[in-house]
């Protein structure tokens, strides 16, 4: 049984799925062919085709969303989960999946509220691994010879920053143009930073001793990419001491953290590049001034002080004129005191000559002594003989001893014995006479006048022969002979001179002759030594 409240299917047109498809494609995007939405970013992924995908979301729905390679590339700001953004785009469907998504062509955070909690999130990241620690932190030179800056060759950032410094001091600057604002700018600004640093220092473009990265004001957003983690990287990576110049005074970025320096302008930052060359100029003068000043007085109390000791000295060629004085009465008493010795050696040789009996005199009367000896023991000798003899022969007549024959051998047996012991007795006595002689005789050569002229002495003697021990006794015109150590030379006495000249031209005073000194008295000999003969 047919219904008749059922509609009839005839009138009713018919699609396919692909038509249906198109027909709800065309109808949203031409109803949402340009809107914004907001919402919070989930599950960000970038393809390797370079496009990005991601999810939009809020309490109640979710809207899936793309962003093409060529739109990606330029967003302002690097999509991260959690973060809440603004999208613009338009609404479209994948008939593939039969659902409906985004296409986003710009992305912005969504308040400044939510950019600054970005910025404080990452500042804190940074800042606990140590980026922004002061001890990185390097002194500036005192005067870089070449400096580079960072920033947009076309903007008026560039012309400030040659304006002061050919103002301040003439530098050579070496500019690397990059975008300041946009995707690409914090790669640009980072490879800059990295490109300074590997320039070789002896390379035909020299390497910078400074630099400068800057850029003129402008909101958060357009600020932001001195904020993206890879410049700030680059900033305390970098060898060469860095000049934060970003924005405004009011204007804080990252960077400005991670740098060496923080400038409010990029003009502040070139006057922190180089001093004045007027007022280096006039400090060098005024040092020079003080310095030239200060030696002037050094010099002048130096020379006061150097007078004064003078003055305390005293004259210096004075002092030596009276050390060479005293060096000529030095050694002219030095001469006169070895004239005098030589002289008491001379007397005292005399002396010994005259008590040291000749040698063969000596001997001659030793021996005649010694004969007078022998003959006086001979007599002697048969005295006692004879004596005993009658003694014997007495004793024997009365005691009626031992026959005469017998006690006259054991006599002269006594006698033998008698005369080897004189004769022992009288060889020592000559070999210490004969010592005693070498010994007197050597005492004579050492003390001789020959020893003596041989050590630079000499011996005058008068026309006789006799030796002149004083020059008053000889007169002028006298002839002498000088004796030295290897023969003697004649002379005759000249004109007695007052005063003798001596070393330098002075007159020396005539030594006063000493006294001759009295001739020992022979010594009495022992009497309790007795004499041999």
């Amino acid at each position: 049984m047919q219904d008749d409240s059922a509609p009839p299917l005839g009138n009713i047109p018919e699609f396919s799925v692909s038509e249906i498809s198109h027909q709800v494609k065309r109808t949203v995007e031409g109803a949402f062919e340009h809107v914004r939405v907001r919402g919070e970013i989930s599950r960000p992924t970038r393809a390797g085709s370079g496009h990005l995908y991601l999810t939009l979301k809020d309490e109640k729905s979710v809207l899936d969303a793309v962003c093409w390679r060529g739109a990606a590339q330029k967003l302002s700001i690097q999509p991260e989960e959690g973060m809440e953004v603004i999208c613009t785009g338009k609404l479209t469907t994948f008939p593939g999946r039969s659902k409906y998504q985004m296409v986003i062509e710009q992305m912005e955070l969504a308040g400044e509220g939510a950019l600054l909690k970005l910025l404080e999130d990452r500042r804190k990241k940074l800042a606990a691994e140590g980026l922004f620690d002061a001890a990185r932190k390097r002194p500036l030179p005192f005067l870089p010879t070449v400096i580079g800056v960072v920033t947009s060759p076309t903007g008026a950032v560039i012309r400030d920053i040659l304006h002061r410094l050919s103002d301040r001091f003439p530098s050579h600057v070496l500019v690397w143009p990059v975008l300041v604002q946009g995707e690409t700018a914090k790669d640009q600004v980072a490879a800059a930073i990295e490109g300074f640093n590997r320039m070789a220092p002896d390379g035909a473009v020299p390497r910078p001793d400074l630099l400068i990265v800057a850029r003129g004001g402008g909101s958060l957003e357009d600020l932001w990419a001195f904020n993206e983690e890879i410049v700030v990287r680059a900033a305390a990576a970098s060898e060469i001491p860095l000049i934060s110049a970003v924005g405004h005074e009011t204007d804080t970025t990252l960077i400005d953290f991670a740098s060496d320096r923080r400038a409010p302008t990029p003009t502040a930052a070139a006057e922190m590049a180089v001093p004045v060359r007027a007022d280096l100029l006039a400090t060098l003068m005024q040092d020079e001034a003080r310095l030239f000043n200060g030696l002037r007085r050094k010099f002048a109390e130096s020379e006061t002080r150097l007078s004064g000791l003078a003055r305390g000295l005293g004259d210096p060629r004075s002092i030596i004129e009276a050390k060479a004085q005293t060096v000529d009465y030095r050694w002219q008493s030095a001469g006169a005191a070895a004239e005098r010795r030589l002289s008491r050696a001379n007397d005292r040789m005399r002396d010994l000559a005259s008590r040291i009996l000749d040698p063969q005199a000596e001997l001659n009367r030793m021996e005649s002594r010694f004969k007078v000896a022998e003959q006086r023991w001979a007599s002697s000798i048969r005295r006692v003989g004879e004596v005993a003899v009658s003694k014997l022969g007495a004793v024997a007549g009365r005691l009626r001893l031992e026959p005469i024959a017998e006690r006259t051998l054991r006599g002269d047996r006594d006698l033998v014995r008698l005369g080897t012991q004189f004769e022992q007795a009288f060889v020592r006595v000559v070999d210490l006479q004969e010592k005693r002689l070498d010994a007197a005789g050597r005492l004579l050569e050492s003390n001789s006048y020959e020893q003596t002229l041989k050590r630079g002495f000499a011996l005058v003697r008068d026309a006789d022969g006799a030796p002149v021990t004083r020059a008053a006794g000889l007169s002028e015109g006298d002839g002498i002979s000088i004796h030295f150590g290897d023969g003697a030379r004649g002379a005759v006495i000249g004109e007695t001179s007052a005063s003798v000249v001596g070393s330098g031209g002075r007159p020396v005073e005539k030594p006063v002759e000493p006294k001759p000194e009295p001739r020992p008295k022979p010594k009495k000999p022992d009497p309790a030594q007795g004499s041999l003969l």
